[in-house]
């Protein structure tokens, strides 16, 4: 079958949820993959959302936090703040799943504003639970579709903190966890590196070239010692995917595509 670069994205950023791990789900992009994954890979994984649902298996993807469909496919649902003090400080998400509108050779994002602070062009949805999310789990995964405007040298605002300055900057603000581990895109897949914790390219998706991959990052990109070829997406994923992406387009009223 072929495929998209978006399905390329969504397979590959599914295939890095461990099965059985706990993870906090942001919406959008990161719970199209999360929910992929627990339709193929990952059939155990526990999918958590910030409005309280616990164990969410959604037939179609939530337009928000507080889409029904959560609540009534969750293993239970608790409050919000029972979610944030005892599932996420209380130190029980192995894994953290956000998009983002900008991010920094380490991990750190942006989802507050583009441009200054006080008069923006373009003011953009804000934190949400991002900020305690990257803080407090015990890894992180961001998935976003890459360009120079979307990774950039320096964030406009800094709204979750990733890797900081890196080296242990993390560390020294005291906050636990591994920070960010992956960030999927369109184009490739980065991981930090180990020491600085700067994002480095690990895998090309197929049929793209590094030129590509630099020409779409606002800093200047490296690229490991090793970098391999992602698996391309398989039937099963592919059909997973669609069927997922064709349910919600029609519980949404949306066009094929737009879910």
């Amino acid at each position: 079958m072929t495929y998209t670069t978006n399905e390329m994205m969504t397979v590959a950023a599914a295939r890095r949820l461990k099965n059985g791990s706990v993870c906090f789900v942001g919406i959008g992009l990161p719970s199209k993959a999360a929910n992929l994954a627990r339709l193929t890979s990952s059939p155990d994984v526990v999918l958590i959302y910030e409005s309280g649902p616990i164990g969410a298996k959604p037939s179609v993807l939530p337009l928000s936090i507080g889409d029904g469909e959560l609540a009534e496919t969750a293993d239970t649902v608790v409050p919000t703040g029972e979610i944030f003090r005892y599932w996420l400080q209380g130190g029980r998400i192995d894994v953290g799943f956000l998009g983002a509108a900008q991010v920094d050779r380490f991990g750190n994002i942006n989802t507050t504003v583009v441009g200054d602070y006080h008069a923006p062009k373009v003011r953009l949805p804000g934190a949400g639970g991002a900020p305690e999310i990257a803080g407090s789990a015990k890894s992180v995964l961001i998935i976003l579709k890459q360009s120079a405007r979307s990774f950039v040298d320096k964030l406009d605002f800094i709204t979750s903190v990733g890797h900081g300055e890196g080296g242990d900057s993390r560390k020294r603000l005291g906050l636990p966890g591994a920070g960010p581990v992956g960030i999927i895109t369109d184009l490739c897949i980065m991981e930090p590196e180990a020491g600085t914790n700067e994002f480095v390219v690990t895998a090309l998706h197929p049929g793209v070239t590094r030129e590509q991959v630099t020409a779409a990052t606002g800093w200047p990109i490296r690229f490991a010692d090793s970098v391999e070829v992602t698996a391309v997406p398989t039937d099963v994923e592919l059909t997973a995917l669609r069927d997922l992406e064709a349910r919600t387009a029609a519980a949404h009223g949306q066009a094929p595509g737009e879910a």
